[in-house]
């Protein structure tokens, strides 16, 4: 067996050194070839690169599919790096949409606040809402006004539609508005059309509840709820809401104002009238002087 392997091996050696020696002359030949200028084998030249370089396409296939996958992936790369940074741009876009969105509510505000109609006695002062302090068992808010701009406490505060709370606590720069939601707000109301007059008691919720009703057979859902002005508390006819009929089967008040955005409040200036309490204080405009002079003669005569 042994003797089978050398003797194959004796006989591949020999051919391999004879093909290996044909293609070096192979080769030597084509280069001899290639460098002998003449005319003739310069036509011989052409009419082989003619029969043999076409054959050779199946060759270049492998190394034009690499090309081609190269360029494929350099395409797919910018793709890549184009919707990158269109990804970023459409962030930046929706940021600037949003921030959009919030002026566009805040003129929206401040429009309706110019544009809300109020008795032309009263002036007012419009503020900022900074921040809101409110919990499960206080709802308030503060605003950037306070008594630097003759703020006083207790006076009505509205947003751009109705009655929001009232003054509670001054400061310099600051004041805290108790908002109608709040379990310690208290305020006599007049119910529309019927004129009952009730008290709008807070109790935490958003919408607070009616209570010391008058009559209750003259009151329906959707009747308007406005300030009655019964103890100096508020001034009479500020929009606060609407009759509602609450689960708890209690006459409730959807509020008016939109207590889940308050970002910019009016404060009412609501000055107290001067109090008489002694008839006889009171001064009489001067009487003509010709009623006078009849009355004098209708006296002595």
């Amino acid at each position: 067996m042994a003797k089978d392997v050398n003797t194959s091996d004796n006989f591949i050696r020999p051919l391999r050194r004879l093909l290996s020696a044909l293609f070096i002359i192979l080769l030597f030949s084509i280069f001899i070839l290639w460098r002998i200028d003449s005319p003739r084998v310069e036509r011989i030249r052409a009419q082989l690169v003619d029969r043999v370089v076409p054959s050779f396409e199946w060759a270049l296939v492998p190394v034009t599919k690499t090309i081609d996958m190269v360029e494929n992936f350099q395409s797919y790369s910018r793709i890549y790096e184009q919707n990158q940074e269109l990804r970023r741009e459409l962030r930046q876009m929706q940021a600037w949409k949003e921030a959009a969105l919030q002026l566009e509510q805040k003129n929206a505000k401040l429009l309706d606040l110019n544009n809300v109609q109020l008795d032309p006695k009263y002036t007012y002062v419009t503020g900022v809402v900074m921040a809101d302090s409110g919990s499960p068992f206080r709802q308030s808010v503060l605003l950037n006004v306070g008594s630097r701009d003759g703020i006083l406490d207790g006076w009505a505060t509205m947003d751009g539609i109705g009655l929001v709370g009232r003054i509670s606590g001054l400061g310099e720069n600051t004041a805290r508005v108790v908002l109608l939601t709040d379990s310690n707000s208290r305020l006599p109301v007049t119910i529309q059309p019927s004129g009952q007059r009730a008290i709008l008691s807070g109790d935490n919720t958003a919408r607070p509840p009616l209570s010391f009703i008058e009559s209750l057979e003259l009151i329906r859902p959707g009747d308007r709820v406005v300030s009655s002005g019964d103890g100096g508390v508020f001034p009479s006819g500020l929009v606060i809401g609407q009759v509602a009929l609450g689960a708890d089967r209690r006459l409730r008040v959807v509020l008016a104002a939109d207590y889940e955005r308050l970002d910019y409040l009016r404060v009412l200036r609501s000055l107290e009238g001067e109090r008489i309490t002694d008839p006889g204080s009171l001064i009489l405009p001067d009487a003509p002087i010709s009623a006078t002079a009849d009355t004098a003669e209708a006296s002595n005569g």
